[in-house]
């Protein structure tokens, strides 16, 4: 018993070590001749954008749903072991139980944590382009140019049919 809950406790530390970057992914340019202020001020204000646009950031989100998986995983564990024989078998279940909600609230905050990224980098991405900076990859696509139509003919010369 004391074994399983050490090995849990194990598990949870290592997985609280790992977390998701709090800033963008993604490459951004200046545009040519903004300034270094200018476009650190505007990596600023993209990066608030884009943890409002997303509404958690992107650590928060993945340590939220870990706590919950391996709580969860250490609850159901208690209660099978509880259903399969003595109150010995409980505390067993429990240890059981966190290792396997461990493991799996690792994975639960890994994936929530790739599409929280996910998302933040695209707000990010599309505020700085918005600003005119230059996304490596994606070029800005110039106002098409008005069209002209072209002249008639001139008549002609008199005299010559």
């Amino acid at each position: 018993m004391k074994r399983m809950l050490l090995l849990g406790l194990a598990a949870i530390g290592l997985a609280g070590c790992a977390s998701a970057p709090l800033g963008p992914r993604v490459a951004v340019m200046p545009a040519p001749g903004k300034t270094i202020e200018q476009f650190a001020a505007e990596d600023q204000y993209c990066r608030h954008y884009a943890e409002q646009s997303t509404g958690l950031a992107p650590s928060e989100l993945a340590s939220r749903d870990f706590a919950a998986s391996a709580a969860t995983g250490a609850a159901i564990g208690a209660l099978a072991g509880a259903a399969m024989g003595n109150h010995e078998s409980a505390g067993q279940g429990a240890g059981a139980g966190l290792i396997a909600g461990t493991a799996v609230g690792t994975q639960q905050g890994a994936l929530a944590s790739r599409d929280a990224q996910r998302r933040y980098d695209l707000a990010y991405q599309q505020c700085m382009y918005a600003k005119g900076n230059q996304i490596p990859g994606y070029s800005r696509v110039p106002a098409p140019a008005p069209r002209m139509e072209a002249a008639p003919y001139p008549p002609p010369p008199p005299g010559k049919n």
